[in-house]
């Protein structure tokens, strides 16, 4: 019997909008793009089969129901086949996806984040009971990370890593069962957050982008920073307020003094001032306004490091959302973008939305928590057609949106 699945992320009100009365893109052009690299002309069809069930049957997306409603006649085996044993590379549709993405909308950043899968059974591939940090509360479920390009225009995953836990690493059992591959095993977040951008950046030549990350349940954030350094990109990685810094000698009454993220924004604001920043919010088309404080940040890794025989590390900025009549900020982020250009390092937090209510759209529309299956081929050969389903309708609407303006409708 198939574990049953339900899918969980916060979803922000989902905007709409007003379609023309004709289509003004064509989904058999879209998938050949695709699947182009396909060698097999019946994993092209039954792509293209599967992507079109995904956008248009109501209800549950099961192989079934996508067989009878778009062919007109069963063949839930066919497309079981197709999602779960063919031995079709996931990497490759989802670069070619990154770039038709790339060309369809103006992305200015790249979001990872947690996407949880509670599952009521214990067989599918990466299941355990773990904690979530999306829903701070340990549930029993798959966790994968989503990396998206987020821009003015909304956000589409387009890459996928599923976490597996420990425990998947010693039960060959499990592991035969759902045919995880020998080099996939437990590590550190961190690790999938970076093998994921090296794809990105390495196999399918994305222009370089600042990426976006909450970590704010994670030990250890400097791990992650210095892998994003290393490969020259900027960030901007929420954090929590109890995350271990040292005092920079420029803020501290004892230079080397250990403390806190909320206590060094705290003895910063006795000794500075806030920059007050007007921005327009991307999300809700609004101006804004916020105090700001920003001030560079040591890790105590980075004391860890000094103290030894390498490189001293490039000091990094804390920048915390602080409006003056609160006690304290509502969010701390650490980032290596120019301090002097709030304006516009401030919108790109707000980008993380757009990826959150495309995920969310994903689960209602496009049928991402209605795996059956249990296998990691078919785990990422599902998350892969439904990020290209929801790719689809961000191609249409901004066709639609083409046209419309063009139209003066």
């Amino acid at each position: 019997m198939n574990d049953l699945a339900t899918f969980t992320v916060p979803r922000p009100p989902v905007r709409t909008l007003r379609a023309p009365s004709a289509p003004t893109v064509d989904l058999p052009a879209y998938c050949g793009d695709l699947f182009g690299a396909f060698t097999r002309a019946d994993q092209r069809r039954w792509g293209e089969v599967y992507v079109r069930g995904l956008l248009d049957v109501p209800g549950r997306k099961t192989p079934a129901r996508i067989s009878e409603q778009v062919l007109g006649h069963r063949a839930v085996q066919q497309i079981q086949q197709f999602v779960n044993q063919s031995p079709w590379a996931s990497g490759p549709v989802r670069g070619q996806l990154a770039r038709q993405m790339a060309q369809a909308f103006r992305a200015e950043a790249w979001s990872v984040d947690e996407v949880v899968f509670i599952k009521n059974g214990d067989r599918s591939v990466g299941v355990a009971r773990q904690y979530a940090a999306s829903q701070e509360r340990t549930v029993n479920c798959q966790l994968a990370l989503a990396a998206s390009l987020v821009g003015h225009a909304g956000g589409v995953p387009v890459n996928w890593r599923l976490v597996l836990p420990a425990r998947w690493d010693r039960d060959e059992r499990l592991r035969g069962a759902a045919h995880v591959p020998d080099e996939e095993r437990c590590r550190p977040r961190w690790r999938y957050v970076l093998e994921a951008i090296d794809e990105m950046l390495d196999d399918w030549s994305l222009e370089p982008l600042p990426v976006l990350a909450d970590w704010r349940c994670e030990n250890d954030v400097d791990p992650l920073l210095r892998g994003l350094e290393a490969r020259g990109l900027g960030y901007l990685v929420q954090v929590s307020p109890h995350t271990p810094v040292m005092l920079p000698r420029q803020c501290a009454t004892m230079p080397g003094a250990r403390g806190t993220m909320s206590e060094l924004a705290a003895h910063a604001a006795r000794h500075g001032e806030r920059t007050s920043v007007a921005w327009h919010d991307p999300v809700t088309e609004r101006m804004r306004q916020s105090e700001f404080l920003t001030v560079p940040v040591l890790l105590r890794s980075d004391q860890d490091r000094r103290l030894g025989s390498g490189p001293a590390p490039r000091p990094r900025l804390l920048l915390a959302d602080w409006p003056y009549g609160r006690p304290q900020p509502r969010a701390y982020w650490l980032t290596n973008l120019p301090a002097r250009r709030l304006a516009e390092t401030v919108p790109l937090a707000q980008l993380r939305r757009f990826a959150e209510e495309a995920l969310g759209r994903m689960h209602e529309e496009f049928g991402l928590g209605d795996f059956e299956g249990r296998s990691f081929r078919g785990w990422h050969h599902h998350v892969t057609l439904s990020s290209a389903a929801l790719g689809f309708d961000m191609v249409r609407q901004q066709a639609d949106e083409r046209m419309l303006s063009e139209t003066g409708v």
